[in-house]
């Protein structure tokens, strides 16, 4: 490896990062390794991850049991196409899967990104409604303040505004959006926050192919959580209106709002599921789309009988490998107490914050922890400013937020919480 500022410099001209400039772009920091929470830059100094690589690191970097997981595969195999042909990766990670969500979610479609996952589950969800002979019904339904991911069918269904997606509107099918609940997911449950969804479906049923929505945790649209109750009369109202019910747990799933997945808050089971980020730990790409009986035996058999979609990487053996090692690390843990544990470290250190001018609210669910400010955030000063400090946290809109790693320490958790307070207080 040639070193870092060569390199770097080649990146600051040519390499397009995520949702960035090349204008006065701003800064990104050279990474040379990672272990545990740490990672290390390319001028010796290392910073304690709040971000676990967008949400994905939950075991934190280089662990044992997930090296040797993608050691042993590539021994045997580092991919091989799933058309037509399997592997024991695929078909283990399977059951694990099916054994693991909701109840009914007995089909997996593997796939290698959370927006394609997405577009999966709008895929089976639009075929499932030509295979019925009710091909008018097109539309999706969802909520305000969602986020599901940066291709063309998962940014229609993402909030018009925090979705990031605006500029795309005129492009994109227009669905149907509903005010997201206002119940919070610790304050009073209110029934008047299911009457929107309500009357959109009373207009919009006959149009409608199902209810796509983020369970209990609403991510990169603006992390927000709200009440269990709303979970319910939604799969209740899928049920009366006869509409399919998607489940985004993309970001939420493996236990990060506390519980194995956010419908488990509610004790719900969505017809279609999708999984990303936790599923492989971090370490490599890979996600799955599960749907129950209804949905697979009418994809399969009726119309063209077969789910028109085929990812050339669809169930990588090393990256099914790898998700089998995960699930069994987080499963071999007290991950609940775990869980429990950053929550209450993050409550106690972000709660200062609630007396800072600047501040519009502080929030805390499972291993999320969110500062929102009254102003969006400056990206260039407000990044360099948690370097300094020792500690990487990337804001976003108006967010100040961390996503840490499940195996970050007490100690950890302080930095990072003094850290976000104390650059809230001074850059905010």
């Amino acid at each position: 490896m040639s070193d870092a500022p060569d390199w770097h410099a080649y990146d600051r001209a040519h390499v397009w990062h995520p949702y960035s400039t090349l204008v006065d772009p701003a800064p990104v920091f050279p990474v040379v390794g990672a272990s545990g929470t740490r990672l290390h830059l390319a001028d010796g100094s290392e910073l304690i991850d709040g971000m676990a690589s967008w949400w994905s690191a939950i075991h934190g970097y280089n662990h044992p049991v997930l090296n040797e997981a993608i050691r042993g595969q590539l021994d045997s195999m580092a991919h091989v196409m799933f058309g037509g042909l399997t592997h024991e990766p695929a078909v283990e990670l399977a059951r694990q899967l099916i054994d693991l969500t909701p109840a009914g979610l007995d089909y997996v479609f593997f796939a290698d990104s959370g927006s394609v996952a997405v577009e999966v589950a709008i895929k089976m969800a639009l075929q499932y409604r030509a295979v019925r002979g009710e091909p008018e019904r097109q539309r999706l339904l969802t909520l305000r303040g969602g986020y599901h991911g940066d291709t063309f069918g998962a940014m229609a269904v993402c909030d018009p505004v925090t979705g990031m997606h605006s500029l795309f509107s005129g492009v994109l099918p227009q669905h149907v959006f509903v005010d997201r609940p206002a119940s919070p997911f610790h304050g009073e449950w209110q029934d008047s926050d299911l009457d929107p969804l309500r009357r959109a479906l009373k207009t919009h049923a006959k149009d409608l192919a199902a209810v796509i929505l983020e369970p209990i945790v609403q991510g990169a649209g603006g992390m927000y959580f709200y009440h269990p109750n709303y979970l319910v009369g939604v799969r209740q109202l899928c049920d009366e209106f006869g509409l399919l019910l998607i489940a985004d747990e993309i970001a939420t799933g493996f236990g990060r709002s506390g519980e194995m997945f956010g419908c488990d808050h509610a004790q719900i089971a969505p017809d279609i599921l999708c999984l990303g980020k936790g599923l492989t730990g971090g370490y490599l790409t890979l996600a799955a789309t599960l749907a129950n009986h209804d949905v697979a035996q009418t994809l399969s058999s009726e119309g063209p009988g077969v789910f028109m979609h085929g990812p050339t990487f669809m169930a990588n053996p090393l990256a099914c490998a790898c998700a089998r090692a995960s699930i069994g690390v987080l499963l071999a843990s007290d991950w609940r107490g775990n869980i429990k544990r950053i929550e209450n470290k993050l409550s106690a250190g972000l709660e200062p914050a609630r007396e800072f001018a600047a501040v519009a609210d502080v929030r805390v669910l499972g291993a999320i922890g969110v500062i929102e400010l009254k102003d969006p955030v400056d990206m260039h000063a407000m990044p360099q400013a948690f370097v300094d400090r020792g500690v990487w946290v990337r804001p976003f809109g108006r967010l100040v937020y961390v996503m840490p790693p499940y195996v970050t320490t007490d100690a950890e958790l302080a930095t990072l919480t003094t850290a976000m307070l104390d650059v809230v207080a001074n850059i905010a």
